[in-house]
């Protein structure tokens, strides 16, 4: 420990935000300061360590090769500080700070949060819904909840259930669906920001027929769902996103066929932490929440995209 006498700790942060990210400007932005302080930090922890932790030249900063070894072990040693920090912040048992999606929140959540605390009424729920990936080490949020493929760095990842994709519309255009061709027949409501399109769905079911046009495009996957619940088109939802409207019967899904797109959702929590008692009865419950949904979110064969 004597040896962090040799140097400022607001040094030690300069190099390893300047090492990390690799410019001066990204790593004023990250520590709230002026170009200028940073780099004289840098030159100050540089003189006070006897070495030259970078190199000068005209693209800017570069580490030097001796000294990557000596910037990683810096990296790792302030991401264990952060998360000493994040410990602090944890304390309160009784409040459960989650980030998720808006639309988990709003579309699955909401209509089901009732039941957790009935079943757990010492713990309260605060909700941030975000489409912004937190940094679950440096903030007081307890668990994430994420879909994609899983491989998000500086998390711990944990399976909760696939991101399937299946065919919902009102009662009354249902009654017009039979076949895949009445399918093809009718317009479609689009989420413009999906990448997984009707094409790729009616491959994967084995359905040799066009896919419907688009009649109205949307920005927001909750407006397609309205826009499907007015009877405005064909929508191609997800569990989370339908499975309410499926339950009260507001929606109906004409074919038993979920094609899995390869994403996932899952619970994220910082590394290296122990597990809280409040994030444990949650995941547990979360769990068997999503298995009571059944018939609402993964009835039928669940095929992958092809």
């Amino acid at each position: 420990m004597k040896n962090l006498n040799r140097v400022h700790l607001n040094g030690l942060r300069a190099l390893e935000a300047v090492g990390r990210l690799g410019s001066l400007q990204a790593a004023a932005d990250e520590l709230g300061v002026t170009v200028g302080a940073v780099s004289q930090q840098v030159i100050k922890a540089e003189e006070q360590l006897g070495r030259a932790i970078f190199e000068r030249t005209a693209r800017g900063l570069r580490e030097t090769a001796s000294s990557t070894p000596f910037l990683a072990r810096l990296s790792a040693a302030f991401r264990q500080l952060s998360e000493a920090v994040a410990t602090t912040q944890r304390r309160d048992d009784a409040i459960l700070t989650i980030s998720v999606a808006p639309i988990f929140a709003s579309r699955w959540l909401i209509h089901r949060i009732d039941r957790f605390a009935a079943a757990h009424p010492d713990i309260s729920l605060r909700i941030e819904a975000t489409t912004t990936l937190v940094d679950l080490a440096r903030s007081d949020v307890d668990l994430g909840i994420r879909v994609g493929p899983g491989t998000w760095p500086d998390v711990t990842a944990e399976f909760l259930m696939p991101q399937v994709m299946f065919p919902v519309c009102a009662p009354a255009l249902a009654d017009g669906i039979r076949t895949p061709q009445d399918l093809s027949a009718q317009p479609a409501v689009v989420d413009g920001n999906d990448a997984f399109t009707w094409q790729r769905w009616l491959k994967a079911a084995g359905f040799d027929v066009p896919a419907p046009k688009a009649r109205h495009v949307f920005s927001d996957a909750s407006l397609c769902l309205d826009a499907a619940l007015a009877g405005q088109g064909v929508l191609l939802a997800w569990p989370v996103l339908a499975s309410w409207a499926l339950r009260e019967g507001r929606l109906v899904a004409p074919f038993p066929i979920r094609v899995d797109t390869g994403m996932g959702y899952y619970f994220v929590t910082a590394p290296g932490l122990p597990e809280p008692r409040k994030v444990s009865l949650f995941k547990r419950w979360l769990r068997e929440a999503i298995a009571e949904d059944g018939e609402d979110g993964f009835a039928g064969a669940i095929i992958p995209a092809r």
